[in-house]
């Protein structure tokens, strides 16, 4: 069920009261602060500080060993190889890194590893190739930690590593000179989560002498668009830099980002983090995906715009072929999920295909999760060998699951929320069952959750509301932006815009009315109609023309009022079970059972709308069934298709019955249900 379970934060009302007295704060904006944790008055000034004051770079582990080998190599002028890796955070690091280097009058050049024949990190060719140039020191930004062989080999060929990362360490650190990594065991810093390139901006400023104004005023937005690119919490030191970084971004950027800028079509806008991330990152995400990282790294690099501008459109070009690949991909891989209702139904959703681009596996995987709101694993062969994505939802750690299952895999890595993997085509099925046995190991179904940060009555919509929530920015992983329920809320009218790809909304409540966008839905997908009562979940942007300040209205999600999801979502879990052929309690089987009764009004309802082209929940509500028994109307369907009244197209029912008879009693799955009921 993709559908998103709701969970209205708990808000202490009088806490909330007291922030906002406190620091003269709009009072949704005390209440979203207190949502999330933030209420003691240090905190509360600390997040809202623009003279953020950083921490001393050399408190990090190795940072001072670090710094004296850099500082060697640029006195005696050995050459430098600064080795990135291919990601918005890799690129931007070794961008920042280069950069550095070349300003100090360093022999450097850099070094990112093709993503599909090298893959990440180091590779024994790439250090001989790097011998064969005269390299003397390697400086990794963004990789490195696990590098343990691979920097042993550079030793033992006379080159030494300063490795700079901010992925967690194993048991075993690699023979660096120096290991600057705050995850390591030993190092007691209070902040830690960096990404690379906020690591490799730590080595900067100490390299600076722990000039961090210097540092920020020249590169803070390479360094924030890879921060935000990593999706790493934006709390603490990683917000002052965002908030630096996107001032640069909107006032004075670099050649290749204020190029990056006019190519992606926001060349005027001013961006904020979420907007960054969303037209920014993924063009230098795409380089690395689908040609040469190096492009994307030469972009940032560039100082000459007329030049930065053609190299942008390199990147663009990348991006709209990584969407067509991606779109290519998404289609084969639902195709192959829909024809297995094993496969669909199961806790964790593992899709394989041959020639899939490697490119593409983490985005396709992180849509079939968005899509069945369960984990997706998708691998993708080329012969006998295969490449694996993983992304998970909810609590469930899809790098634990993975890990489970380490004796059929060639490689593995991640963390909670992502994984990758290398794996032959035999274990293949080995692992789908391996995966799903660890999942349901550990008892709980696995369902994603959709927060509300809180409840908001609509008369409080307005310009004021949409600028005070502007204070909460840099919004991101860590502190996402702010999420408001409206409740009971009756729709009035509806709207196609932008050609029919998104919907305009009106909605009415005790006499207020407003307006909302429901973006990427259609007529055809949308289930609600004029004079139905609805809840929800919305984001409350500024919006300003000509001088006035509205606010803008977002939907994020719709649900039909008064549901009880609780009954719905374990109705549902209770279907999947059956559907995964799981031994089923004769109460379990018996409430799953439709009613001959039921059956034929699940029939007449489909008969009298010709078939049923939305959603069963929606489906349900119309038929005015109780959420508890989504399970039954899912048999039904089932009960029905297997006796040719309907079949099921693209997700959309046709009704064919035209008059056709058949026996219930002829029923596979009605016969199925009997004999664990007994009856």
């Amino acid at each position: 069920m993709s559908r998103k379970k709701w969970i209205t934060a708990h808000i202490d009302k009088d806490a909330a009261a007291l922030v906002a007295e406190q620091h003269s704060l709009d009072p949704f904006v005390s209440l979203v602060l207190v949502s999330r944790g933030i209420t003691e008055y240090e905190d509360v000034e600390e997040f809202f500080d623009n003279d953020f004051s950083f921490c001393d770079p050399y408190l990090i582990k190795d940072m001072d060993k670090a710094a004296e080998r850099i500082n060697k190599a640029l006195e005696n002028f050995e050459r430098i190889c600064v080795y990135g890796d291919y990601d918005a955070d890799g690129v931007t690091a070794t961008a920042l890194m280069y950069s550095y280097l070349c300003s100090r009058g360093a022999d450097v050049v850099y070094r990112i590893p093709d993503r599909i024949t090298e893959g990440y990190g180091m590779s024994a060719s790439a250090l001989d190739e790097l011998k064969e140039q005269g390299v003397k020191l390697i400086v990794t930004v963004d990789n490195g930690i696990s590098a343990v062989s691979e920097i042993a080999y550079a030793k033992q060929l006379g080159i030494e590593t300063v490795v700079t990362d901010h992925h967690k360490a194993g048991e075993v650190l690699p023979d660096a000179v120096a290991v600057v990594d705050p995850h390591r065991e030993d190092c007691n810093i209070q902040f830690k989560d960096w990404a690379g390139v906020g690591v490799a901006f730590k080595v900067v400023c100490a390299l600076e002498n722990g000039d961090y104004h210097e540092t920020l005023s020249r590169y803070a937005d390479i360094i924030a668009l890879g921060t935000v690119g990593d999706v790493v919490d934006l709390k603490d030191e990683n917000r002052a830099i965002v908030k630096y970084g996107l001032a640069k971004i909107n006032s004075a950027p670099c050649s290749g980002i204020n190029a990056l800028r006019q190519i992606a079509g926001v060349g005027e806008r001013a961006l904020n983090s979420t907007s960054a991330a969303f037209s920014l990152v993924p063009r230098i995400n795409a380089a690395g995906r689908m040609a040469s990282a190096n492009t994307a790294l030469r972009l940032l690099l560039c100082e000459d715009l007329a030049e930065a501008l053609g190299i942008a459109e390199e990147v663009n070009e990348c991006n709209a072929m990584r969407h067509q690949v991606e779109s290519g991909i998404i289609s084969e891989a639902v195709e192959i999920i829909e024809a297995d209702s094993r496969l669909k139904h199961a806790r964790v959703l593992v899709v394989c295909g041959d020639g899939w681009h490697h490119g593409v596996l983490g985005i396709v995987a992180a849509r079939l999760t968005e899509l069945y709101g369960k984990p997706a694993v998708v691998i993708g062969f080329d012969g006998d060998s295969g490449t694996g994505s993983a992304r998970s939802v909810g609590d469930f750690s899809i790098y634990d699951a993975v890990k489970s299952c380490s004796e059929l895999l060639t490689h593995f890595g991640g963390h909670t929320m992502a994984a990758g993997l290398g794996i032959s085509r035999e274990n293949a099925g080995r692992f789908f069952e391996a995966v799903n046995e660890y999942a349901a190991s550990l008892g709980a179904e696995i369902q994603p959750e959709l927060t509300l940060d809180c409840k908001l009555n609509p008369a409080y919509i307005n310009g004021a509301l949409a600028q005070n929530l502007e204070a909460l920015e840099p919004f991101g992983a860590g502190n996402p932006q702010p999420v408001f329920g409206i409740f009971s809320v009756c729709l009035s009218s509806i709207r196609p815009i932008g050609e029919g790809k998104h919907l305009f909304l009106s909605f009415n409540k005790g006499g207020t009315q407003f307006t909302a966008v429901k973006f990427s839905a259609t007529l055809s997908d949308f289930p609600y109609r004029c004079g139905d009562l609805v809840d929800l979940a919305v984001r409350i942007e500024k919006n300003e023309y000509r001088g006035e300040i509205k606010a803008s209205v977002q939907i994020k999600d719709i649900r039909f009022s008064g549901v009880d999801e609780d009954k719905l979502f374990k109705s549902y879990a209770l279907y999947e079970k059956y559907m995964r052929r799981e031994k089923l309690a004769a109460r379990e089987a018996r409430f799953l059972t439709p009613s001959r009764d039921f059956l034929l009004g699940a029939y007449s309802f489909l008969k009298s709308y010709g078939g049923w082209t939305f959603d069963t929940e929606s489906m349900l509500i119309r038929a005015k069934c109780p959420p508890e028994n989504l399970c039954k109307m899912l048999v039904s369907l089932d009960v029905l298709e297997e006796l040719g009244f309907i079949r099921r197209e693209n997700g959309i029912i046709i009704f064919e019955a035209n008059g056709k008879k058949a026996d219930l009693s002829s029923s596979e799955i009605l016969n199925d249900l009997a004999n664990v009921t007994g009856e």
